[in-house]
């Protein structure tokens, strides 16, 4: 039965405009009260909702049946354990995507480099007299530009895969979380060669690991080195070695009289790309957005001090994929000082090993760090009794990320009233919790990668290195909320492309009794009863619980 029409647009309006009142009205502080301790073995359905919501994308229908016997902090400790959770169900709906378990010399040497040559060739076909007309691309240039894009299409895929189907879904929240955390730009250049297996080899294996060994791995990685420009930075008295190569290159071709027509292209972009002199762009967001923060007692004297240190810590051509390696010739090898710490001339390499030492064990990246995870698990404002505890706890355990995230989830304060349904979910967590809760079945992500685009937050491309923002201001608006509204309705009448929700069939008095106990766990508003009594049909009660303000809300 049809869903649209006069009516149920003004009841959508209706409904959308009292979403912002009660979101803009709603304060994000928390209960500083004393004494509130959290639950053990099993708990209510509230509380586990919660936790389903907090530590993953939301309850699917079934799950807090299933959890019920592991009780809150059971739970808790299981996903604490992911390599220990069977997830069997996820590797056939990933085993289509070609592309994910490739490594980055794979992605350049069998999509990203044909659709260089592609366009090349379809340059001097355009400039020959018998060329298509209006510069119509040849179809070969066209297959391949396609192939380079479905890097990027199976990497958005395999995520929205991963957090609607894996049963490891703190897992996912924190691959999410840190890869915001040390974010890089799809956009970038050759960012989208390096992007997969930064995500799969850089980001997820170190997620409940230690802080310094997460950060070692994304300072190594070229997707970072090459979105933060550290890269092309170097000693400015030292020996340039891109002028060295451009020689190299010359002299080879012509000892062995060989002409190579992209040789050019090679030398123009070597000349662009050409480092210039120390880049403080890296140094000085490993230390604002990586470690100490803001407010965490550098100066500019540090900045350019962890620049230098880090000086040759390069790439290998970065156009095919290649990775890490240390230039010798790049480094500045005098003496640094560090937030105080001396570091003596002549180190090399493990100057900026040093310096990732210091930032890792200093007590303002411990405060940062856990601020973070806090405001992600607790609120956008977390307790600073609860900052103060999990910020010891990095600092007792050396950064050891389990255990600051485990004296998160079992604090009072994670469990505390003030807690429940404080978090604005971002469009991501707001998609994914959607699909979960309706039982969709995706057969093709493409059509939530759209979505997610609609939505205003499009996976991997978050231009700034701060992230997509993790507060309710990011968020919060009237046109992200009249979207939200209309991916519910698309959703549940099956027009999502790919994704197919079977919805029970039911009297429409029944359906909103389920929808109420099963999606928002009983507990709504007057406003949002009246406004679901409103629907016709139960596909419209779907999407208005869907678009519900307790459903925008974890």
């Amino acid at each position: 039965m049809p869903c649209s029409g006069r009516n149920f647009t003004r009841v959508v309006v209706t409904f959308t405009a009292a979403f912002v009142v009660v979101f803009l009205a709603f304060a994000y502080t928390f209960a500083r009260a004393a004494g509130v301790a959290a639950p053990e073995g099993p708990s209510d359905d509230k509380t586990l909702a919660h936790v389903l919501d907090r530590l993953g994308y939301g309850p699917r229908p079934g799950d807090i049946e299933k959890i019920r016997s592991l009780g809150a902090i059971g739970y808790i400790d299981q996903q604490l354990h992911p390599e220990k959770i069977v997830d069997s169900g996820l590797a056939p709906r990933l085993s289509g995507l070609a592309t994910i378990n490739l490594s980055s010399r794979e992605i350049a040497r069998d999509y990203f480099q044909p659709a260089q040559a592609a366009k090349r060739n379809q340059k001097q076909a355009q400039s020959t007299p018998d060329a298509p007309p209006n510069g119509a691309p040849p179809r070969q240039a066209t297959a391949a530009m396609m192939q380079q894009r479905q890097i990027v299409v199976e990497l958005n895929e395999q995520k929205i895969l991963r957090a609607v189907y894996s049963e490891r879904q703190l897992q996912e929240v924190l691959t999410d979380f840190w890869f915001n955390h040390f974010n890089v730009f799809v956009g970038k250049g050759p960012e989208r060669i390096m992007l997969t297996e930064y995500e799969r080899d850089v980001i997820r294996p170190h997620v409940l690991g230690s802080f310094r060994d997460l950060l070692g791995a994304t300072a190594h990685s070229p997707a970072m080195l090459f979105y933060l420009d550290n890269w092309m930075s170097t000693d400015p008295k030292g020996i340039h070695p891109a002028p060295m190569e451009e020689m190299r290159q010359r002299n080879r071709a012509r000892l062995l009289g060989v002409v190579r027509p992209d040789l050019a292209e090679m030398m123009k972009q070597q000349q662009q790309n050409r480092p210039t002199g120390l880049n403080e762009n890296y140094g000085r967001e490993l230390m604002e957005l990586h470690t100490l923060g803001v407010d965490g007692g550098y100066t500019q004297k540090d900045v350019v001090e962890v620049a230098r240190a880090l000086t040759g810590w390069t790439i290998a051509q970065p156009r095919t994929g290649g990775g890490y390696r240390f230039d010798p010739r790049m480094h500045d090898n005098g003496e640094k000082n560090v937030l105080g710490h001396v570091i003596k001339a002549g180190g090399g390499e493990k100057d900026g090993e040093q310096v990732l030492d210091i930032l890792a064990q200093h007590p303002s990246t411990a405060r940062f760090i856990s601020t973070k995870l806090a405001r992600r698990f607790v609120g956008d404002d977390p307790p600073q009794a609860l900052i103060d505890r999990a910020a010891k706890r990095f600092v007792d355990t050396n950064g050891d990320l389990r255990e600051v995230v485990r004296t998160i989830l079992v604090s009072p304060e994670f469990f505390a009233p003030a807690a429940y349904r404080a978090k604005v979910k971002t469009p991501f967590e707001f998609l994914v919790s959607a699909v979960r809760a309706s039982g969709g079945e995706i057969r093709d992500a493409a059509g939530l990668m759209r979505a997610m685009q609609q939505l205003g937050m499009p996976l991997y491309q978050a231009q700034p290195p701060t992230g997509y923002g993790d507060t309710a201001e990011a968020w919060v608006n009237t046109g992200g909320l009249v979207s939200r509204m209309n991916f519910a309705l698309a959703l549940v009448q099956n027009k999502v492309a790919g994704v197919r929700v079977a919805l029970p069939e039911q009297q429409v008095d029944a359906a909103r009794e389920r929808l109420v106990h099963t999606v928002l766990q009983g507990q709504v508003s007057d406003a949002t009863e009246e406004t679901l009594k409103k629907a016709h049909d139960v596909v419209q009660l779907t999407a208005l619980t869907l678009g519900a303000p307790e459903f925008q809300r974890r």
